[in-house]
């Protein structure tokens, strides 16, 4: 009798095994859709995440480009995706500021997808053409001061986080530029190096070819406190007190991708994210890894898209 319970528990012990295997069961294979060009820091991110990702699950792990109307193309395909955990989307800050200055877009950044895994968070940088005199944030805020308008900045387009956090920026400090739009922020990069526009906040990766080559200066970052890939470089907060600003990278699946899918992948990607390998990666932008659940992106989500939309209204950003 004996025999046949201890057996009996077994079998339970080992159906109760094999439950728990395929609940943790990924698709064979896993597609990153990444909504912006390849050879962007985001593609590079989804690339690095790719080949550890699939052999921590055992699996495949492709990252297919899928660029177009600011990560929108993108973006709508992963949200019509199986909710199988076998397509995600990598996508970066400007996931909320094109909603927040976009009125109708084919999904809802809030109820369309699930956020799995927040890979890291980057300062901005605050950069000039090397053709022109500030030498500072103040120099360049007293000079917009004294000459509203006269003084051009260039971004990615409207909608950009680019564009959104350069609004936030002229607002605190009470001042005016002129928006000079691009199809990408590399154009506007370009031509900040040859004057055609003196100001640019971007990332590092962006300005870096022309800063190496003194064509573009960079005045001052964008976290709260100095950040230790920029020594040397005071934050902006420094001449506009409170200010700061992080550019997030996270990946996200369409709502209605079962839990335990989520937490695996929001495992994995979180101990990926933080690995010595990603760490060579991170560093020229000044990205640093953040580990967050997904219930608590979720609450910054929230209040960071109410902060754009704000911004939006009192900049009076109209879309293209």
């Amino acid at each position: 009798m004996r025999r046949a319970i201890a057996l009996v528990c077994i079998a339970l012990c080992g159906a109760a095994a094999s439950v728990a295997m395929a609940q943790e069961a990924m698709p064979k294979l896993i597609r990153i859709v990444v909504p912006f060009s390849s050879g962007a820091s985001n593609d590079a991110i989804a690339r690095s995440l790719a080949g550890p990702l699939a052999k921590r699950l055992d699996t495949s792990v492709i990252v297919e480009n899928r660029p177009g109307a600011a990560g929108v193309v993108g973006a709508d395909s992963v949200a019509k995706s199986p909710r199988d955990g076998s397509v995600l989307l990598l996508t970066s800050s400007t996931f909320l500021t094109t909603a927040a200055t976009h009125e109708k877009l084919p999904y809802d950044v809030m109820t369309s997808f699930t956020p799995v895994a927040t890979v890291g968070q980057n300062p901005s940088i605050l950069a000039v053409s090397a053709a022109t005199p500030y030498r500072s944030a103040a120099d360049l805020f007293a000079a917009a001061r004294a000459k509203p308008g006269d003084i051009t900045y260039g971004t990615a387009g409207v909608g950009s986080i680019g564009h959104m956090v350069t609004e936030m920026m002229l607002g605190a400090a009470g001042i005016q530029m002129r928006h000079v739009p691009y199809k990408g922020a590399a154009l506007a990069a370009i031509d900040l190096a040859g004057g055609q526009i003196q100001v640019m906040k971007s990332s590092y990766g962006t300005l870096s070819p022309f800063l190496k080559s003194e064509k573009v200066r960079l005045l001052a970052v964008t976290s709260r406190q100095p950040h230790p890939s920029f020594p040397g470089v005071p934050p902006l907060n420094a001449t506009l007190p409170g200010f700061s600003s992080e550019t997030w990278v996270t990946i996200f699946a369409p709502a209605g991708v079962p839990a335990r899918l989520v937490d695996r992948l929001n495992r994995e990607i979180t101990e990926i994210a933080a690995s010595a390998e990603l760490k060579t990666l991170f560093e020229p932008d000044g990205m640093l890894p953040l580990a967050m659940a997904p219930a608590a992106f979720t609450a910054r989500m929230q209040q960071e898209l109410v902060q754009w939309k704000q911004i939006v209204v009192a900049r009076k950003i109209v879309p293209e």
